[in-house]
C-alpha cells in the first residue's frame, strides 16, 4: 500500500475531527467519587449504593461517598445531577420511579438527554400482598372483588404517580376494575394500616415484601415480574390474571450529561465485575434483587420504553402528579 500526501492529509483530518479526551478520562478516577442517593437511608437505593460503593472504592483506589437527598421525592437530587459537572466525580443511583415522574413532570432537563447513562445494576419485582387473615385468597379473588364493587377495594402506594400507583392503574386498566389508592409517607404506617384490616393491599417492592412475606407477616397474591421470579418461584404472577403486565423494578447508575465515554466505559466494566462478585450476589438475593448490569445503551433504551408506557398508562387513568 502507497502512503500519498493526499491520504495522509485525511487522515490528520479525521483525526483532528476526533473528540480530545481530558486527562481526568484517561486516568480517571483522579478524586473522591460521590453517589447521589434520592431516597432514605436504609432503603433499597440507599443499600446497593453502599455495598457498590465499598466494592468500587477498592477497585478505583478512591473513597467513594453516598450523600442521600429525599428534597422533592427524589427530584432535587435528580436536577443536582443532571446539572454537576461532567468531570467524572458524581453519579445518580437512579430508581424505577424515575421514568413515571418523568411522564408527569418536567423537571427542567431532558428525560434522556439530561444524563450520561452508565448501566443498570439490579432488578426485582412489585409485590401484591395481603394480612395474613385477609377474606382475599389470590389474585384472580382481587380482581373479581373489584369487578363486583368497584372502588371499594384500597391499596396502599407512596404517593399519586408513584411506581406502586401507575402499575396499579396499568392492571386496573387492563383488567377492567377499579380500586383506591390510598398514599402513606413511608411503608410502616402503610403495613400497620393492611395490618389492622383498613386497607386491603399493601403494594411494595420485593425488597421490602420478601421479608415481611417469609416471616408470616403478610400474604403473598402476586409479583410483578414476567415469569415465576427465582427468589421466590412458588410466587404467582401479575401476569397469570392480567395478561401483558409485566414490570420489574430497578436501580441504575447515571451521571452528568457530556461525561467522556472512557469514564461511562470504566465505571460500567467496574459496576458489571462487582455484580458478578459472590458476596455481592448473596447480598443483593437477601433482599430480593437480583443483578441486571447492561450497556449504556441498552439503559437507555429501558428508560425510554418506560416513559412512553406509563406516559399512555397515565394519560388513561387520568393520573396527576401528587
Amino acid at each position: 500500500m502507497t502512503v500519498t500526501r493526499r491520504s495522509l492529509l485525511r487522515t490528520a483530518g479525521a483525526l483532528a475531527a476526533l473528540p480530545l479526551l481530558p486527562a481526568q478520562a484517561q486516568d480517571w478516577p483522579t478524586r473522591p467519587l460521590r453517589i447521589i442517593v434520592g431516597t432514605a437511608a436504609g432503603g433499597s437505593p440507599d443499600i446497593v449504593s453502599r455495598l457498590l460503593g465499598e466494592k468500587l472504592s477498592e477497585r478505583l483506589g478512591q473513597t467513594i461517598t453516598i450523600e442521600n437527598n429525599t428534597q422533592g421525592a427524589g427530584a432535587v437530587a435528580q436536577q443536582m445531577v443532571s446539572r454537576a459537572p461532567a468531570d467524572g466525580t458524581t453519579a445518580l443511583m437512579m430508581t424505577a420511579g424515575y421514568p413515571p415522574q418523568m411522564a408527569l413532570r418536567n423537571l427542567g432537563f431532558h428525560p434522556l438527554d439530561g444524563y450520561s447513562f452508565v448501566t443498570l445494576v439490579c432488578g426485582y419485582p412489585m409485590v401484591y400482598a395481603v394480612a395474613p387473615a385477609s377474606p382475599i385468597k389470590s389474585f384472580s379473588d382481587l380482581l373479581a372483588r373489584a369487578k363486583a364493587a368497584p372502588g371499594k377495594l384500597t391499596y396502599s402506594i407512596t404517593a399519586l404517580g408513584s411506581i406502586y400507583h401507575v402499575l396499579t392503574k396499568w392492571i386496573e386498566l387492563e383488567s377492567g376494575t377499579d380500586m383506591t389508592p390510598i398514599p402513606y409517607r413511608g411503608t410502616a404506617l402503610a403495613l400497620q394500616d393492611v395490618l389492622g384490616g383498613r386497607v386491603d393491599v399493601m403494594v411494595d417492592a420485593a425488597t421490602s415484601m420478601f421479608p415481611r412475606i417469609q416471616s408470616g407477616q403478610l400474604r403473598m397474591l402476586a409479583v410483578s415480574s414476567a415469569g415465576r421470579y427465582p427468589l421466590m418461584p412458588d410466587a404467582p404472577t401479575v401476569a397469570e390474571s392480567v395478561p401483558g403486565i409485566e414490570f420489574m423494578s430497578w436501580l441504575g447508575l447515571v451521571m452528568p450529561p457530556g461525561t467522556a465515554r472512557p469514564i461511562v466505559d470504566k465505571l460500567n466494566a467496574e459496576v458489571h465485575r462487582a455484580l458478578k462478585l459472590p458476596d455481592i450476589v448473596a447480598k443483593l438475593a437477601e433482599a430480593g434483587n437480583i443483578p441486571t448490569p447492561s450497556t449504556p445503551e441498552a439503559y437507555r433504551a429501558h428508560v425510554e420504553r418506560e416513559i412512553k408506557t406509563w406516559s399512555r398508562v397515565i394519560e388513561a387513568a387520568g393520573i396527576k402528579a401528587g
